[in-house]
């Protein structure tokens, strides 16, 4: 077994989708582009159902690739993501994925269950966390909850500069691809919340660095 931490996403309202399959490319895609500025342990692969998994090594790590495939997704299909940390145990291999068990699975499993409560009070919640630590489990579902909150009132365009800027583009790139000036740009951010939520990926970013400098030496 491993300690890391096992991301569980499945699609809301998949019952209701017109083209299953084109939406679970959009969802790899989104997930593809997700890990080119957010390293995993294990690539995103899709399970049984309309679910997916993907691994990585810190509880940092996952809100930032979560957070980056919610804001890659068309408009029109959302994810609700559960994050488990703790142990994973691979016990074999299948056509859908590895085989796997352990309590990051469960504790994801758990928090997906979270999410579901959250939404009959807050239906922007998206995004859950379980840790066998229970204060860190309170500390950073509560910033989920913010989290999914100011993302759920992102405009379209607001949600494209994000996306853009999350991934590694500056204000002047993301503005030449929306064909506006870079103060337009500036003033999305701010005035959508996107600017805050960048400088929380940031501090995520050098935690989780820190985290795995620590474990190395350890």
């Amino acid at each position: 077994m491993v300690q890391a931490v096992g991301i569980i996403a499945d699609i809301v309202g998949s019952r209701d989708l017109e083209d299953r399959p084109a939406a679970q490319r959009a969802i790899l895609n989104a997930f593809e582009h997700a890990q080119d500025s957010v390293p995993v342990e294990q690539d995103a692969w899709a399970t049984v159902g309309d679910e997916f998994q993907v691994i990585t090594a810190t509880w940092q790590d996952a809100l930032r690739i979560t957070l980056r495939v919610q804001v890659a997704l068309p408009e029109d299909l959302r994810l609700r993501f559960g994050i488990g940390e703790g142990q994973i145990n691979t016990i074999g291999d299948s056509p859908a994925g590895p085989i796997q068990d352990g309590t990051a699975w469960l504790n994801a499993r758990d928090a997906i269950e979270d999410v579901e409560q959250h939404q009959q009070h807050h239906d922007e919640a998206l995004t859950g966390f379980r840790s066998a630590d229970a204060s860190l489990t309170a500390a950073v579902t509560a910033q989920l909850l913010m989290r999914d909150h100011i993302v759920a009132r992102m405009k379209a365009r607001e949600r494209r500069l994000f996306a853009a800027l999350l991934a590694g583009a500056t204000q002047q790139e993301a503005a030449r691809e929306e064909k506006i000036s870079q103060a337009a740009v500036s003033q999305a951010v701010h005035r959508s919340g996107a600017i805050a939520l960048l400088t929380a990926d940031d501090l995520l970013q050098s935690q989780s660095a820190q985290t795995k400098e620590a474990t190395s030496c350890s």
